[in-house]
C-alpha cells in the first residue's frame, strides 16, 4: 500500500504535465518519426508505389492501435482512479487482467491478419500495381503486432504508476532498433519493403521485452501469480475506459479505407490516376502523424493527472490540466500548420516521388495544404475526447471521439466528392475539423459546470 500522498494530487499542474507528457511526447515523436523513416527509405527504393503499399496497409496497423489503447488506456485509467481513491487492491487486480487481455487480442489479431490479409488489402482500396507490395509488408508486420499491442500496453501502465521516463524508453529502444536497421535491410541486404517490414517487427520485439520487465518494478502496488487472470466483469470495465482511444482509432480505420477508395475512384477519373493519390495521401497522413504524435504524448501526459485527481475529488486541478494541454496543442499545431501551409512541396520532396513527378506533385501539395487546413481545431477535438475517458466517463469520450471521423468525416468523403470531384476529399478534413471542434467545446463547457457544481457540493 502507498504510504504518501501520491505527487498527482499536490505538485504543480504544470510540472506534472511537463514531467509526464514530455518523455511521452518524445517517445511518441520518435515512434511516429521512424515510420516516416520507413517511408523515406521505401519512397527512395521502391517509389511512390512502395509509399502507396504501405498507405493502403496503414488501417491494419491503426486497427492494432485500437486494440492497445483500448486496453493499454482503459487499464491505465482504471489504474489511476482506484489510486487516487486508495483502492490498491483493484487497482492491482485491473492491471494483471489488463496484461492477459494485451496477450490474447494481441495474438488473435495477429492470427487474422496472417489468415485473410489479401482480402483485407483489397477491400482497403489496393490497386493491381501495389497489392504484392502490400501482401509482403503486412505478413511481415503481422508477426509483430502482438508485441506492439503488449509493449503500448505497459508504457501506458509504466507512465500511470509514476514512471514516465520508463515508458519513453521502452518505445526509445524499438524506435532506434527500426531506425538502424531500415537501410541495412532495404539497402544493404536489397530486401525492399519487406527489409522495412522485419525492421519493425525486431525493435517490436525488443521493446516489448524491456516494456514487461516493468511489472517487477511498479511503485504503487505489487502484482502477483493470482493477479494474472480474466475476468469478465473487469475485462468489461476495462474495454468501456478505454473505448473512447480504441473508437478514435476505429474511426481512424474507417475513413483511411473510405479514403483509399474514394481517392482511387476519383483519381482514376482524373488526371492523377490511381496510384499518385495513394501514395502523395500517405505521406500527407504519415507526415501529420508527427504531429499527432505530440498531441497524443500529451494526452498520454495529462491521462493519470486528470484520473486521479478526478477520482480525489480535486476538480480545480482537473480543468488546470484540461486547459495547459489544450494550450500546449495549439501551440504546437499552429506550428505545424505554418509549415504545411508553407513548405509542402519541400516535406514531400524527402519522400522522393517516381514516375509522373510533376503529376505528384502537383497533387501532394494541394492535398496538404487542403487536407490539413484545421490542424489545429482538431487537436483540441482529440484532447476534449480523452479529457472524458480519464475522468471515467467513456460513453461521452468515444462519442466525441466518434465525432470527427464517423459523424462528419466519411459521410463529407463519400458526398462532396459527387459535386467537387477528387477537390471534395480534401475538402471534407476541415469541414469536419471544425464541426468537431464545435460539438466538442459544447460538451467541454457543460463538464466544466458539472464541475464547480461537484466542488461546491464537496466544499
Amino acid at each position: 500500500m502507498e504510504k504518501q500522498e501520491n505527487p498527482l494530487g499536490y505538485e504543480k499542474i504544470s510540472k506534472l504535465l511537463a514531467g509526464f507528457a514530455v518523455p511521452s511526447i518524445v517517445a511518441m515523436l520518435v515512434s511516429s518519426l521512424y515510420n516516416v523513416v520507413d517511408q523515406v527509405f521505401i519512397g527512395w527504393d521502391t517509389g511512390y508505389l512502395g509509399n502507396a503499399a504501405t498507405n493502403v496497409a496503414f488501417p491494419l496497423t491503426t486497427i492494432c492501435m485500437a486494440i492497445t489503447l483500448t486496453i493499454g488506456v482503459g487499464t491505465a485509467a482504471r489504474y489511476s482512479l482506484y489510486l487516487g481513491q486508495k483502492k490498491y487492491k483493484d487497482a492491482a487486480e485491473t492491471i494483471g487482467n489488463g496484461i492477459c487481455m494485451m496477450v490474447l487480442f494481441g495474438t488473435l489479431y495477429a492470427v487474422i491478419i496472417e489468415l485473410f490479409n489479401r482480402p483485407m488489402l483489397l477491400a482497403f482500396g489496393a490497386t493491381d500495381n501495389i497489392i504484392g507490395y502490400a501482401v509482403t509488408y503486412t505478413s511481415i508486420t503481422a508477426i509483430g503486432m502482438p508485441f506492439l499491442v503488449l509493449m503500448n500496453g505497459m508504457s501506458n501502465i509504466a507512465r500511470a504508476d509514476g514512471s514516465p521516463m520508463y515508458s519513453m524508453i521502452s518505445m526509445l529502444i524499438g524506435a532506434v532498433i527500426n531506425t538502424v536497421l531500415d537501410p541495412v535491410f532495404i539497402f544493404g541486404l536489397k530486401m525492399g519493403v519487406a527489409g522495412a517490414a522485419w525492421a519493425t517487427v525486431i525493435g517490436q520485439i525488443i521493446s516489448c521485452i524491456y516494456a514487461v520487465l516493468y511489472i517487477r518494478k511498479l511503485k504503487r502496488v505489487k502484482i502477483k501469480k493470482e493477479h494474472f487472470r480474466l475476468v469478465p466483469a473487469s475485462m468489461d470495465r476495462t474495454m468501456l475506459m478505454g473505448m473512447s482511444n480504441g473508437l478514435t482509432q476505429v474511426a481512424l480505420t474507417l475513413v483511411q479505407i473510405v479514403l483509399n477508395r474514394s481517392l482511387v475512384h476519383y483519381g482514376a477519373m482524373s488526371e492523377f490516376g490511381e496510384d499518385i493519390p495513394l501514395g502523395a495521401s500517405g505521406i500527407v497522413m504519415k507526415v501529420n502523424a508527427i504531429i499527432l504524435a505530440v498531441i497524443i504524448g500529451i494526452i498520454q501526459g495529462m491521462q493519470p493527472i486528470v484520473g486521479f485527481n478526478y477520482g480525489a475529488k480535486k476538480y480545480d486541478r482537473v480543468k488546470s490540466v484540461y486547459k495547459l494541454a489544450v494550450i500546449c496543442e495549439l501551440i504546437i499545431t499552429s506550428l505545424g500548420f505554418v509549415v504545411f501551409q508553407i513548405f509542402p512541396k519541400e516535406v514531400l520532396s524527402i519522400f522522393g516521388s517516381g514516375e509522373n513527378e510533376e503529376l505528384y506533385f502537383r497533387f501532394g501539395v494541394m492535398f496538404m495544404k487542403t487536407f490539413l487546413f484545421m490542424l489545429p481545431l482538431g487537436g483540441v477535438q482529440m484532447i476534449s475526447s480523452n479529457m472524458f475517458s480519464a475522468i471515467g466517463k467513456p460513453v461521452k469520450g468515444a462519442l466525441l471521439a466518434l465525432t470527427r471521423q464517423v459523424f462528419f468525416l466519411i459521410p463529407l468523403v463519400i458526398v462532396l466528392p459527387l459535386f467537387m470531384g477528387i477537390n471534395g476529399i480534401m475538402l471534407s478534413a476541415p469541414t469536419a475539423d471544425l464541426l468537431a471542434f464545435i460539438t466538442a467545446m459544447i460538451f467541454v463547457v457543460k463538464e466544466m459546470k458539472d464541475m464547480d457544481k461537484k466542488k461546491i457540493c464537496c466544499d
